[in-house]
């Protein structure tokens, strides 16, 4: 049985926590918190500290801080024999300062508090020094989840970035949308079954097959009235977006006579 340690309180820490004490493989011995009040809920399940330099005996400590913070973290676990992990998709292998084994447990999907997480479906992208840890990396993300990869630092960030497309700016569009929806009095809801059709769409055509809209099809007039409607921030959005799918189009017919 592996033995862990988690570090950190927010809701990576929280929803792993909750999935490692669900499992026999694994034995979830202590949680660490700068602030203990963070996870008192948790005491009942597992030792809880926010004392770092009272961690608890194990093979692996995960570190789910902010990435700000990992180094500074890192450099406070004196646990030479033990491997320890961040969290980060942005943070490289060697910004961990312990002075032993090191890897990386990221996890590529966004974790809200209160929303349930099926861990069957995650990507776990692991990475480590030695082949012999990134076995034992592979056993504990088995444990709780079957999408497995190994993912080097630089092919983490480039995760990382993708995800901050398709998640963060995707949902910062969806704000958007909701934001004149209301500001016109139309039920937001109105546009689930579009949002949920685009988002599993890609999942049998390319993105690039799978646009559709006024600036694909150049219809002028169209976005023209649409900007109407918009105020100036919206504006600049709008025909950054409709530039960048116009440009897209044409480099591929561009591709498309070279070859």
């Amino acid at each position: 049985m592996i033995k862990i340690v988690i570090i950190g309180s927010g809701n990576v820490a929280i929803h792993l926590a909750n999935a490692f004490y669900k499992t026999k493989k694994v034995l979830l011995t202590q949680m660490y918190a700068r602030n203990i009040q963070q996870i008192i809920h948790l005491k009942e399940r597992v030792a809880i500290t926010d004392n770092i330099n009272l961690l608890a005996d194990a093979d692996i400590y995960i570190i789910a801080v902010s990435d700000d913070a990992i180094s500074a973290v890192s450099s406070k676990i004196n646990k030479k024999n033990s491997l320890v992990l961040h969290t980060s998709g942005s943070v490289s292998l060697d910004s961990l300062k312990n002075n032993g084994r090191k890897g990386v447990f990221y996890l590529l999907q966004s974790f809200s508090k209160d929303k349930k997480i099926n861990f069957d479906k995650i990507p776990f992208c692991l990475e480590a020094s030695t082949k012999k840890d990134l076995k034992l990396l592979k056993k504990l993300a088995s444990s709780i989840g079957k999408k497995i990869y190994t993912i080097n630092s630089e092919q983490r960030k480039i995760l990382h970035v993708s995800a901050v497309f398709v998640n963060n700016f995707t949902n910062h569009m969806y704000k958007i949308g909701n934001d004149i929806c209301k500001e016109n009095n139309v039920p937001f809801e109105i546009l689930h079954p579009l949002i949920e059709e685009t988002a599993l769409k890609i999942q049998k055509l390319s993105p690039e097959k799978a646009q559709t809209g006024p600036a694909k099809r150049n219809d002028t007039q169209t976005i023209a009235n649409h900007l109407e409607l918009l105020n100036k921030e919206q504006q600049t959005i709008y025909q950054l977006i409709t530039s960048s799918i116009q440009n897209s189009i044409q480099d591929s017919i561009q591709d498309s006579i070279q070859k």
